[in-house]
C-alpha cells in the first residue's frame, strides 16, 4: 500500500472514499471529467424514489455491472459491496479531513439541498426535518460514522488483497486541490 499524497498517475478504475460529508462526489466528478472516464455514485444506485433501499440482489448487480469497465471512478462507503469494486480498482482515493471540517461542509450541503428542494437521486429531497429530528438523520450518520472510517480504511488498506491498490490519502481540501491540479489525465 502506498501512501502518496501526490500521485500523478492514479491509474484507471478508482474508489473515491471517506467519511459522509467529505466531498466524495465532488472530487470522484472532478476525477471522471479530467480523466474522461466513467463517473458512478454508489447513492444514486442504492436509493429508489421515495428513499426506498434497492434491493441488495440488484444493487449488487448494478455495482457489479458499473465495476466490470475498463475505465471508471466509483465514489461510495457501502461496505457490503467495497469487495466488488476494490477488487477490480488500481486506485483509492480518500478523502480523510477532519471531523470540524466535514461536519461543516455536510451541514452547508444539507442546508443549501433542503432550501433550495434540490433534487437528488429517483426525486429524492432532502429535508431540514429529517436532516434534525429523524433517526435517519444524514448529521446523525456522519456524527456516528466518522470514528468508524478513520479506523477502518487504514486496517482495510493494509489487508494483503489491498495492499496492491494505489492509495491517494488526501487530508484536506487543499490536498485534495493541489493533487487534482498536479493530475496527468494521461
Amino acid at each position: 500500500m502506498a501512501d502518496e499524497c501526490v500521485l500523478n498517475s492514479p491509474g484507471s478504475r478508482i474508489s473515491v472514499v471517506g467519511t459522509c460529508g467529505s466531498g466524495k462526489t465532488t472530487m470522484a466528478r472532478t476525477l471522471a471529467e479530467r480523466l474522461g472516464v466513467p463517473y458512478v455514485e454508489l447513492d444514486a444506485l442504492s436509493w429508489g424514489p421515495g428513499w426506498t433501499q434497492r434491493p441488495d440482489d440488484e444493487f449488487r448487480a448494478a455495482v457489479t455491472a458499473a465495476a466490470a469497465g475498463e475505465r471508471w471512478v466509483i465514489d461510495g462507503n457501502y461496505t457490503k459491496w467495497r469487495d466488488l469494486i476494490w477488487a477490480r480498482a488500481d486506485t483509492v482515493v480518500w478523502l480523510d479531513y477532519s471531523f470540524p471540517r466535514v461536519f461543516v461542509q455536510l451541514l452547508r450541503r444539507t442546508f443549501r439541498r433542503a432550501l433550495r428542494r434540490e433534487v437528488l437521486w429517483h426525486g429524492n429531497r432532502e429535508s431540514l426535518r429529517t436532516a434534525f429530528l429523524s433517526r435517519e438523520s444524514i448529521l446523525w450518520w456522519a456524527i456516528t460514522t466518522y470514528g468508524r472510517r478513520k479506523r477502518d480504511y487504514p486496517r482495510l488498506l493494509a489487508r494483503e488483497e489491498n495492499r496492491r491498490l494505489r492509495l491517494v490519502h488526501l487530508r484536506s481540501p487543499r490536498d485534495a486541490r493541489r493533487w487534482l491540479a498536479e493530475l496527468d489525465p494521461r
